[in-house]
């Protein structure tokens, strides 16, 4: 529960003017991970509202049911385009050559049983009102208008409500078994990877990898995620043992067995991670662990510009030393952090380190890059090993995207990210850098520079048509100038509907054609995210 809180703390309400007046505006996006029954719905279709005034400790919680998020559309061709669902109230999918992308999800069916559980529980404070749920699926800070829109909103007005109806959807994120010999464990998909390093801390294992820190292990599987991890540990598709799948007809498919490598039939896990939910639904998944470091040190430096910080990313990673983590920290950037915490760090490009291993091994690292460091122009090279100084230097990286809406409190932020291969980061950074510095917006650059990994954040007025086409005109930019490098369109956020355009430049057209070839092989009826990853243009 620790990290449900600490992502709760976190989030940012989306819709600060109509709950401008309540006590807790913050709310927490909870996804059940229970099948949509056949059963007829229960009619709360105009579910009593509650009053919100200063007086109120409602807080509303949004509940979407199921990680696959079906919508149905049956009389699906494969051998046509895709038409805009018929389910929804309006979608206007992202086609080739679009630029507008609003996908709104449709109202399902979905457990009787949840809802009479939420009902006793809630009473009158629920609702299922259309204009409700989608402002509570309304993303924030994304460059496209992708809406998946919750089922239920529920309104508790006390802790012990708060915590009934978190056990009433917890059941779906247990460890099902934990193999202490073979550094390996079997979940159920709605886990938290922070939620799972607390049950593991106390065995000396982790998850390695890092995205957000609401991040479920379904939703990272199916996006196929990294973090700032991922440099030293892989991303998702490496750390996946095996998984258990819904197929849309109803079949359940093992992909893999548990041993750690094998060569028995085509590689299905690797076929579902990064899906997005378009081939079938996760339910169990099998996670190779890592022994919790026994040492780490953290480091952090400055630079006169951030081609020289990435040029000693690139010397560090060639250097063979085997860092965990290398993250670059543009001088905007680091601007937002001392407005937000106060703090008086040097405004320029800054690198930030960590070494792992035994103590004398990561002292050892920490000296070689200090060398590196002072041969590219470096300066105000400091070191961490006390757990508290290492958490207070660590905290810097982490807390950055709230520094930037610290930093420009009345606007909201595009965040896009973009992947080269190493060797060309220095170059697409300063590419981007230049035309960012240029720009009208506060932009801030950060990236995870020893695997070649940059995001932007954009700030600007989402009311303002001007800075919404600049911010998007910068994201792409960014995105032309990492596919000429030969890199990717995304490196860990997972395409979804906003990036889709880009893939025909990126893959060609007959691999995606060969995606929705097997798409079509999987969910020949389209009810798996239909719209989602490939482009609706393509046609077999």
């Amino acid at each position: 529960m620790a990290s449900f809180f600490y992502w709760f703390s976190r989030l940012r309400s989306s819709s600060r003017c109509l709950y401008e007046n309540l006590r807790t505006p913050n709310f927490h996006n909870l996804r059940t991970q229970k099948n949509a029954a056949t059963t007829n719905v229960m009619d709360f279709e105009r579910a009593k509202k509650p009053r919100m005034t200063w007086s109120s400790s409602v807080l509303p919680l949004a509940l979407a049911v199921s990680a696959g998020s079906l919508a149905l559309q049956p009389q699906f061709n494969p051998s046509l385009c895709d038409a805009p669902s018929s389910n929804s109230r309006s979608a206007s999918l992202s086609g080739k050559g679009s630029t507008q992308f609003v996908v709104e999800g449709s109202h399902k069916e979905i457990s009787q049983d949840l809802l009479q559980e939420l009902k006793a529980i809630c009473q009158d404070y629920m609702t299922l009102d259309y204009d409700e749920r989608y402002i509570h699926g309304k993303p924030q800070n994304s460059f496209h208008k992708a809406v998946n829109i919750p089922d239920v909103i529920v309104y508790p007005r006390s802790e012990e409500e708060v915590s009934e109806i978190v056990k009433a959807c917890n059941n779906h994120k247990r460890v099902k078994a934990l193999h202490l010999e073979d550094m390996d464990v079997v979940v159920e998909p709605g886990i938290g990877w922070m939620e799972l390093n607390e049950y593991l801390e106390p065995y000396g294992l982790f998850f390695p990898l890092d995205p957000g820190p609401g991040a479920s292990i379904g939703g990272m599987c199916a996006t196929r995620c990294s973090g700032s991890l991922a440099v030293r540990y892989g991303t998702m598709r490496d750390n996946v043992i095996s998984l258990k799948v819904v197929l849309a007809n109803g079949d359940i498919v093992k992909t893999a067995s548990r041993a750690r490598k094998s060569a028995a039939g085509y590689d299905l896990t690797r076929l579902m991670i990064g899906s997005e939910g378009t081939l079938g639904v996760i339910t169990e998944v099998t996670l190779r662990l890592q022994k919790i470091p026994q040492h780490s040190v953290v480091a952090m430096c400055n630079f006169p510009s951030v081609k020289d910080a990435a040029d000693v990313a690139i010397a560090t990673m060639m250097s063979g030393i085997q860092v965990s983590r290398v993250e670059l920290l543009d001088e905007v950037q680091v601007k937002a952090i001392n407005i937000a915490n106060g703090k008086n760090l040097p405004e320029s490009p800054t690198l930030m380190f960590e070494f792992i291993g035994t103590e004398a091994y990561a002292r050892e690292q920490t000296q070689i890059v200090q060398r590196i460091v002072s041969e590219h122009s470096g300066s105000g090279f400091v070191f961490a090993e006390e757990p508290e100084a290492k958490k207070e230097l660590w905290k810097i990286r982490k807390e950055a995207l709230w520094a930037c809406f610290a930093m420009k409190p009345d606007l909201e932020a595009m965040i896009s990210d973009v992947c080269v291969p190493l060797s060309h980061l220095a170059d697409l950074i300063s590419r981007s850098k230049k035309e960012l510095d240029t720009s009208s917006l506060v932009c801030t650059v950060i990236a995870h520079a020893g695997d070649g990994n940059f995001h932007t954040v954009i700030l600007f007025d989402p009311t303002q048509e001007e800075q919404r086409q600049e911010a998007e005109r910068l994201n792409q930019f960014m995105v032309h100038a990492a596919l000429s490098l030969e890199g990717t369109c995304t490196g860990e956020h997972g395409v979804g509907t906003g990036k889709m355009k880009y893939l025909e430049e990126e893959l060609g057209v007959e691999a995606l054609k060969t995606m929705k070839k097997i798409k079509a092989v999987f969910d020949p009826n389209n009810i798996m995210n239909p719209g989602k990853l490939i482009p609706p243009h393509v046609c077999l």
